[in-house]
């Protein structure tokens, strides 16, 4: 299992995926909002969407785990 954590610290504006989804490397599963940016958080590997540990509006923190992969 791989846990896609955050990069920055901020707050969760959209999460794009749902639990039983596929993903490849380099595919967006949250956008997170910081400073008035949005960012996208990418995953690094690719897999299936196990669980997904945040909400969107939640704020988080740099290295926090977003979404788990199988």
């Amino acid at each position: 299992m791989t846990d896609v954590l955050a990069h920055i610290t901020g707050t969760v504006w959209k999460i794009e995926v749902d639990v039983g989804d596929t993903v490849q490397e380099g595919d967006t599963v949250v956008i997170l909002e910081s400073m008035k940016m949005e960012m996208p958080v990418e995953a690094e590997d690719p897999g299936t969407v196990k669980e997904i540990l945040c909400e969107e509006g939640q704020s988080v923190s740099e290295g926090d785990s977003l979404v788990v992969l199988e």
